[in-house]
Order: structure tokens, then C-alpha cells, then sequence
């Protein structure tokens, strides 16, 4: 009733990836016989390679496989599309409106399905809520790199972009890669991060307001009012920003962790309590356990070469493929600090002599700020320059 049949496997997707088997329709001849899968067979054929093999019931299903969910959920500012994925057969998706109601009713949804995992892309901040309830409900949850999702698509020939295409892109990426939960980030953690970004915001806008002002004093023509109210509004946005300030040093003094990374930054030249909560509200959400290799991409510091054969060889840039917010909050510290640590204003110099360009060794300096910090944290070491760079005898 059982028999041994021959099955050709299809060649793994990725690495480390499970891949269904596949019992493939093939015909193999031997003295004029003719064998198909799936008809009795009484003569084993013998093949020169070496073929996977497993036992399956003739004319019965094939393989039977424990039910397995998974669900992607493409995030807009306005809208969710959810598209589950059963035993490797995608159901018709379903939408949402990415408010709080309709959150919590998509949420209610999956943890009826025990087992799920779901997987989403980070897009900016709308993930971000969806995100903090499925972990806080139970549910599995794996959050990928827009970049990954994408690469994804391009490597399963999607020739089409909707938003149930891309859930379903999302779906299969949980289906067939391993599982990498989301670790949620602390709510203080979240909360340093807001206050963060909405300095680093008011910063950006009090210095085009400063540019503006430089322009309009220039002009003799410019109305004395619009010269008041252009200093007016340069006079507000400093004090908002200075009482963000004194609200994120606020919570700091609450939490004993937070504080001890505060006094770390601060103990490093170039780095004042404003950049140190920059800092703050972006490194301490990256998860835990990465090594300063992993911390610098994540930052997009990390070289990107371009060679191939013997013609083309492009000048190694940066990738930029990381988080922004984390090299806008180095670029003034390694400003400051190739200006007043002897020892990082050393390194920039060597780095400057040795034909690299000033801002290609400020961005140097970026990245070895980075390792520094990142050795500081993970043992709990003040900032000693001496390891940054000795300085020649």
C-alpha cells in the first residue's frame, strides 16, 4: 500500500529557511519503462544522484501538515490591510482604519487565532501603536525593515504593488524566514523618544527661523513688524524647547537606568544635556544585545563598496540605510568634540593628513563616537579619550 517514491526538492529561497515537499510530476525511463508518480511500481529505479525520498499513500494527499497560520499587515497613515495565510493558501484581505477602535477590533481578531504570527513593516511612527498592542496582547509579532519586505517582493517576481499584494508579501515573508521577535521598548523609553524628537524638531525649526531673520535684516525694505514677529517667534520655539528639556530631564530623575546613561553621555566632551537626550531617545530602543558592528548599520554609517570584475570600482560611501535621527544626534557631539577633546581633534587630524576629506573625518569620528558609547553602556565605563586615539610622542 506504501511505497518509496523518488521527490525532487525545490531549491531553498533563502538560507536557513524550511521548504515544503514537493512531489513533482517527473517521468524517469529505464529499458522502456515508464514510471509516473503516484501508479504502482515494482521496480525501484536506481538513478546516478542521490534523491531525497519519503513514504506517501498512492492516490491519497501527500503530506499531512499540522495547520499553520500567518498573517501580514500592511500599515498606512489611514488604513490597514490584513491577509492571512493558511497552510500556504492566502485568504482574501481584510481593511481597517488605523485608529485605536480598529486597532483594538484587529488585535481581537488575531488572538482568536492561537499560533498566528504576524509580521508588519516599520513605517515611521503608524506601525508603532499596532505594534505595542499585539506584543502587550500575547500575539507573536515580527517587525522587518521596509528594505528586507521589498527585496522580498523582488525575489518572489511580483510584478505588481497594491496594499493586499504587499500584506500578502508580508504573510509569505513570516511563512517561509525565521521568526525574530519584537522586543517591546520600556514605556519610559518611549516616552524619552518623543521628548527627543520634538526638541530635535523645534531645533530645526528655530535655525530656519534664524536664517530667515538673517535675510529679511539684510533687506532695508523689510517692515519693522515682520522683523518682531520673525524675532518673536525665534524667542518661543527657545523657550518650548527649554521646557521639553526640563520635562525629559524630569523623567530621567525617575528611573535610576535612564539616569545612569545620562551621566555616561555626559561625561564625554561635546556632549551637553540637550544631544545627550537625542541620543538617548534613539539608542536605548534598539535592541538589546547587538554589538557596535551591528550599532553603527543601524545608525547608517557603515561603508557601502560598489566593485565588480575588473572595471568597475566605485568610491565606498556611506549607506545611510539606518536610522537618521541617530547620525543628526552624533553630528554636533563629534563637531564639539574634534574642536575640544585633544584626543578625537588628534584622530580627525590623522584622518584629514592621510587625504580623507573633512567631512569624510568627521563622519569618522561619528562612527568611533558610536563604538565608544556603545562600549560605555554594555560595561559601564566612564568615557576615557586615551582609548580613542593616542596621541603621538
Amino acid at each position: 500500500m506504501y511505497q518509496n517514491l523518488f521527490v525532487d526538492w525545490p531549491p531553498a529561497l533563502f538560507a536557513n529557511t524550511v521548504e515544503y515537499l514537493r512531489l513533482r510530476a517527473c517521468i524517469y525511463k529505464e529499458d522502456r519503462r515508464m514510471c509516473r508518480v503516484g501508479e504502482p511500481v515494482n521496480i525501484l529505479l536506481s538513478l546516478p544522484m542521490e534523491r531525497n525520498t519519503m513514504t506517501v499513500q498512492s492516490k491519497q494527499k501527500i503530506v499531512d501538515k499540522p495547520l499553520s497560520l500567518f498573517a501580514g499587515i500592511d500599515v498606512g497613515s489611514s488604513e490597514l490591510v490584513l491577509l492571512i495565510r493558511k497552510s500556504g493558501t492566502s485568504y482574501k484581505s481584510q481593511k481597517f482604519a488605523n485608529t485605536a477602535a480598529d486597532r483594538a477590533r484587529l488585535v481581537h481578531k488575531l488572538v482568536k487565532m492561537p499560533g498566528i504570527i504576524v509580521c508588519l513593516e516599520a513605517t515611521g511612527i503608524y506601525h508603532f501603536d499596532l505594534s505595542v498592542s499585539l506584543h502587550d496582547a500575547g500575539v507573536a509579532l515580527m517587525v522587518v525593515n521596509p528594505k528586507a519586505s521589498h527585496n522580498f517582493a523582488k525575489v518572489l517576481m511580483k510584478n505588481s504593488k497594491t496594499d493586499d499584494i504587499d500584506a500578502d508579501t508580508l504573510a509569505q515573508y513570516a511563512e517561509r524566514m525565521d521568526f525574530v521577535p519584537w522586543v517591546r521598548p520600556s514605556d519610559e523609553k518611549i516616552a524619552i523618544r518623543g521628548f527627543s524628537r520634538r526638541i530635535n524638531a523645534l531645533t530645526r525649526q528655530k535655525a530656519a527661523a534664524k536664517n530667515q531673520l538673517h535675510a529679511l535684516i539684510a533687506s532695508k525694505e523689510t517692515p519693522k513688524e515682520v522683523l518682531h514677529d520673525v524675532k518673536l517667534g525665534i524667542s518661543q520655539m527657545e523657550k518650548r524647547i527649554e521646557k521639553l528639556s526640563q520635562g525629559a530631564l524630569i523623567l530621567v530623575e525617575k528611573h535610576p537606568e535612564l539616569k545612569r546613561v545620562l551621566n555616561l553621555l555626559l561625561g564625554i566632551k561635546g556632549i551637553a544635556e540637550t544631544s545627550a537626550i537625542a541620543l538617548m531617545g534613539e539608542l536605548l530602543l534598539l535592541p538589546s544585545g547587538l554589538s557596535q558592528k551591528q550599532w553603527v548599520k543601524f545608525a547608517g554609517l557603515d561603508p557601502r563598496a560598489f566593485d565588480s570584475g575588473k572595471s568597475v570600482h566605485k568610491q565606498a560611501r556611506l549607506s545611510k540605510g539606518g536610522n537618521s535621527h541617530i547620525r543628526s544626534a552624533l553630528y554636533m557631539p563629534a563637531l564639539s568634540a574634534k574642536t575640544h577633546d585633544p584626543h578625537v581633534k588628534a584622530y580627525f587630524q590623522h584622518l584629514v593628513d592621510n587625504n580623507k576629506k573633512p567631512l569624510q573625518a568627521l563622519c569618522a569620528v561619528m562612527r568611533k563616537l558610536l563604538h565608544a558609547i556603545h562600549g560605555m553602556l554594555k560595561h559601564d565605563k566612564p568615557f576615557d579619550n586615551s582609548r580613542f586615539y593616542a596621541l603621538p610622542a
